[in-house]
């Protein structure tokens, strides 16, 4: 068969289903490649991680169109267990670090998370090993590994193999704060991109800062703390975080609450504010007060 993939959303991040689903269908013996409009398909696979990204409109001569991800907003649609365990096709956007799961689900249950009703709550779901490959560098997209007995277990073996790993979707800051094991093991850890944590709302702000500061005097030293911040439509709880964080040296990314129902639409002001954190010469050199937003 000829396997047609669309990743929807571009190929700035790469996206681990259609790495999965590529890896499945070449083992097989078919042939996968991105879906060309030129060209006949059995079978195209349509991925869409944000609800925000339009969606491909292009017309593709196929026998069958596949439309999957948490941007279509249907969690009915899942990959088989053969797909979804399989060692991903790094080929497919020649990336030289492996890319998983350790866990799925999380303990909490955010109001702009979809991740509590799609996944449910915390369990294991796989080994580094069974998708580390030949790689010596993994993006892990865990949204809760250290709540997990069986995510503290892999995190000991990753440091045991030796590996730099990224926490891509963040470290729960409240877990780090009431462990010393676990401020420890992190100590242990080899890092290629930041260690990234969230702060979502202003009563985290002062245990993200105690965590931070625990850190620091472990000697956790990835390349920069890397720190999520939510923005409601008022935005002073952000405001207030975003300026204590910045006195720690800490890179702040502002992202506006997302409505998963689009019941709530983002403001000029919340998009004015994040230009202003996420723009590091203008966040590093003014403040807020000082900003001349809505231009």
């Amino acid at each position: 068969m000829n396997i047609g993939l669309i990743d929807v959303d571009g190929h700035n991040f790469p996206n681990l289903a259609l790495m999965k689903l590529s890896a499945y269908y070449k083992q097989a013996g078919h042939c996968v490649e991105f879906a060309d409009m030129f060209n006949t398909y059995d079978i195209v696979f349509k991925s869409k991680v944000f609800t925000f990204t339009p969606d491909d409109y292009t017309k593709y001569d196929a026998k069958k169109i596949v439309k999957g991800g948490t941007g279509y907003k249907n969690f009915n649609i899942t990959l088989d267990d053969k797909i979804e365990y399989i060692c991903p096709d790094y080929s497919l956007y020649n990336i030289d670090y492996a890319m998983g799961f350790l866990t799925r689900g999380c303990i909490r249950n955010c109001s702009f998370c979809v991740v509590p009703k799609k996944e449910g709550k915390i369990k294991p779901h796989q080994d580094i090993s069974d998708f580390l490959a030949d790689k010596k560098k993994a993006v892990l997209l865990d949204n809760n590994v250290l709540s997990c007995n069986f995510g503290i277990q892999q995190i000991e073996k990753i440091i045991n193999l030796g590996i730099k790993v990224d926490f891509n979707q963040g470290l729960d800051a409240r877990i780090i704060n009431k462990s010393d094991y676990i401020v420890k093991l992190l100590s242990n850890v080899k890092w290629f991109k930041p260690l990234r944590m969230a702060c979502d709302c202003i009563e985290n702000l002062k245990i993200i800062v105690n965590v931070i500061k625990k850190l620091r005097e472990s000697n956790v030293t990835p390349k920069k703390y890397f720190i999520y911040v939510i923005v409601n439509q008022e935005i002073d709880d952000a405001l207030t975080i975003a300026r204590e964080l910045k006195k720690y040296r800490c890179d702040v990314f502002a992202q506006p609450f997302i409505d998963y129902n689009d019941n709530i639409e983002i403001t000029r002001k919340q998009k004015d504010f994040c230009r202003w954190v996420n723009h590091k010469a203008i966040f590093n050199t003014i403040d807020f007060a000082d900003y001349k937003y809505g231009r």
